[in-house]
């Protein structure tokens, strides 16, 4: 797409504002390169995130007014409270969604940063509209149907939001701030947390009610999982053998993975201490492939030593597989 002269005037001054000069000091064209590049991977990354957190929102909102709210059932969570007081209390879902969320996306200012709770606050806003007045269809009366699908849209929501870089669900951030201050994990926090929401619904609802919604919150945080881990799980795998160049070369050449060759020392082993110079591999693959690497390790060498660590992320290098010349 060409731009006209005042649009790139305006780039040109955006680019000289990230790099810190003044209009009429001189850019060279490596500053102007890497400042158009930064523009372009900031936007490109806005944008994305925007689109995420929407589709991630409607997500949400379908899980609940198609699901959960025309059933009677809950979730979790901050959102599991908002649906307890709505049926209890004639509150609109919308403003409890709003202000149970406020003093965590508040906490959040504090504990994460003031751009998280900015996204936080216009996702949850937005996702209150939505419930308020986008027309989703009530989809079906079926309680384990509705809490299995109910869960997993808004799961997806859940899910697609924090990849945009907010929340609409705050108990995770209580969790954070609470877990730096106490030897309980974020995991642990959430568990109570959603224990006493349950035994509430139990008590005010009925028990039935309450063991579909821990169906719903069990859908809604297996989704979640996936939206942030991605279809494919990827495993570390450290490597040290005095076969390394074999290894690396079945790896390169026959699973089309990439990897890294660094030097170390060998310490002590089977034959006693040895600090002999070695070459060690560090490579990803999916959980499918581990067996296989395994299997193609040992061939080669019977006593080289395997480190494996599941990974949650990765981001640059070559961690998709590259085609194979047959």
């Amino acid at each position: 797409m060409a731009l006209n002269p005042h649009q790139q005037s305006l780039i040109i001054h955006e680019i000289k504002k990230s790099l810190g000069k003044k209009d009429s000091d001189q850019l060279s064209d490596y500053q102007m390169a890497k400042g158009a590049w930064r523009l372009r991977k900031t936007i490109g990354r806005e944008i994305k995130e925007a689109l995420l957190m929407l589709l991630g929102i409607l997500s949400a909102g379908f899980g609940l007014k198609g699901f959960l709210i025309p059933n009677g059932l809950i979730d979790g969570g901050v959102m599991g409270i908002s649906l307890l007081i709505n049926k209890e209390t004639t509150i609109p879902l919308s403003l409890l969604i709003i202000f149970i969320n406020l003093p965590f996306i508040l906490l959040g200012w504090q504990q994460i940063s003031k751009i998280f709770s900015i996204k936080s606050i216009v996702a949850i806003s937005l996702l209150a509209l939505a419930v308020a007045f986008f027309p989703y269809p009530d989809v079906t009366h079926d309680k384990l149907l509705v809490a299995v699908f109910g869960g997993f849209f808004i799961g997806a929501g859940i899910g697609l939001c924090i990849r945009g870089g907010g929340v609409i669900d705050g108990t995770e951030v209580l969790a954070i701030s609470l877990s730096r201050r106490r030897s309980l994990s974020v995991g642990d926090f959430i568990l109570l947390f959603n224990i006493i929401i349950f035994s509430v619904a139990a008590y005010l609802l009925s028990i039935e009610i309450a063991l579909y919604s821990i169906l719903t919150y069990l859908a809604a945080s297996k989704t979640v999982d996936f939206i942030l881990e991605g279809i494919e799980e990827f495993t570390g795998v450290t490597i040290i053998s005095p076969h390394s160049a074999e290894i690396a070369e079945f790896i390169k050449q026959k699973m089309g993975r990439g990897l890294t060759i660094y030097t170390g020392k060998r310490g002590f082993g089977k034959r006693g201490e040895s600090l002999v110079a070695t070459d060690i591999i560090f490579t990803v693959v999916t959980r499918l492939e581990i067996s296989r690497l395994t299997l193609e390790v040992e061939k080669i060498d019977p006593n080289a030593f395997l480190v494996m660590q599941s990974i949650k992320d990765t981001r640059g290098g070559m961690v998709k597989k590259r085609p194979l010349n047959h």
